[in-house]
């Protein structure tokens, strides 16, 4: 069986909580309204923030909402999607960029409906090489037409450099920051580290929020509204720390 214990949006669908990442969803799906954000890869800055319960819940809204949805296990030195959703992990990415077999062999599909799960496979010697080839790059393309959304659970970007190679070849990435494990420069680096490769960062997920601040913390972005007399102006919805305008957190 699924970790159901991971899988609130599954198990406790009119939760808060649910709720919180079916509006991290439509989010994304306005991120970028020209260049549909069909790819996404999921990083924090160091391990046990979060990200892949986060990747899972995510993908399951979008499942939810009808879309196609893959998850791709990505963390080859500690991949865990195969656990969360009670998979196999004897054959994954790793075999289908090593030994050039078929993806379609090892994907698949989970007790959700629309939801599909590539698994990171055996742990291979040389991640960040495999991460880096041109197998890795077609296999991105050959899964493009398969799928309507594909979310990528990647390694921490402050521990090993995969996160920062994967995020130059999806749509946009996103930072899941754990509230109260992570200091605030190690949080910065990591969002400095993917601004170095022109990450396109899509925004930051702040996660394991007290319950008693979560009313305070709930969402918060900004938008843009034209008045009366055509002038934009700026507004903001719940309480939110000051960010980066084009941001969203949660």
């Amino acid at each position: 069986m699924p970790d159901l214990r991971s899988l609130i949006v599954h198990t406790n669908p009119k939760s808060p909580v649910a709720e919180s990442y079916r509006v991290l969803r439509t989010n994304i799906q306005f991120a970028s309204i020209d260049k549909p954000v069909k790819v996404i890869a999921v990083t924090s800055s160091s391990p046990g923030e979060g990200k892949t319960t986060t990747i899972a819940n995510l993908a399951i809204t979008f499942a939810q909402s009808g879309s196609r949805v893959l998850v791709i296990d990505a963390d080859l030195r500690k991949p865990r999607i195969h656990k969360v959703f009670y998979l196999s992990n004897v054959t994954g990415m790793t075999t289908v960029l090593a030994q050039r077999i078929d993806a379609d062999s090892c994907i698949t599909q989970t007790t959700i409906d629309n939801l599909f799960v590539l698994p990171a496979g055996p742990i291979p010697p040389n991640p960040s090489e495999l991460l880096a080839s041109n197998a890795m790059k077609n296999l991105m393309e050959e899964l493009k037409n398969g799928f309507d959304i594909i979310l990528i659970d990647a390694p921490p970007i402050g521990v090993v450099t995969d996160a920062a190679i994967l995020s130059t070849i999806v749509d946009g990435t996103i930072l899941v920051v754990g509230s109260g494990s992570v200091e605030i420069e190690a949080a910065q680096r990591a969002k400095d580290l993917l601004e170095k490769v022109n990450a396109n960062v899509l925004g930051v997920v702040l996660n394991k929020i007290a319950k008693e601040n979560y009313g305070n913390y709930y969402f918060s972005y900004y938008y843009y509204a034209e008045d009366k007399d055509g002038e934009k102006k700026t507004g903001k919805k719940h309480k939110s720390r000051k960010k980066k305008k084009g941001y969203f957190t949660y």
